[in-house]
């Protein structure tokens, strides 16, 4: 007989995040810009050789849970996602360089979120990508919420 969610808990979405961290270089340059302009927008973050972060990036899945699992998503799923479509293909890379589905794109934290999102949204069959957030330090992050 399978499990039956608890009828004295009230319905609604839960939200469940991962985190993952991978460090990684880049280099903040619009090639379409002269040197000038991108040293005046960029400052040191436009040095020729990059510059490198420890990322920590958190994803958001919103949902409700299986009443026999009572998981929205098992985070092992999630934490498969992030290590395949993020992780090994960033993780001790240089974002410009060697990162196949960053090229073209000016690494901005605010820009990988973007990159990021469009990898991991297709492969989340549970639930629903809620938000995405990227830790460029402690200090400096960005949210994204989907298109």
């Amino acid at each position: 007989m399978p499990v039956r969610s608890r009828p004295d808990l009230p319905p609604g979405e839960v939200f469940v995040t991962r985190q993952v961290h991978f460090s990684a270089s880049h280099r903040l340059c619009n090639p379409r810009k002269s040197a000038v302009w991108n040293q005046r927008e960029y400052g040191d973050c436009a040095n020729a050789r990059g510059h490198g972060h420890n990322y920590v990036l958190e994803v958001t899945v919103a949902g409700v849970p299986n009443p026999e699992t009572g998981y929205l998503l098992n985070l092992r799923t999630l934490k498969a996602i992030l290590g395949r479509e993020i992780v090994e293909p960033c993780d001790h890379r240089h974002l410009n360089e060697d990162v196949a589905f960053l090229v073209g794109i000016v690494p901005t934290t605010e820009n990988l979120a973007i990159a990021f999102w469009r990898r991991v949204a297709p492969h989340i069959k549970t639930g629903r990508l809620h938000q995405l957030r990227l830790y460029e330090t402690p200090r400096n992050f960005a949210d994204y919420f989907g298109p």
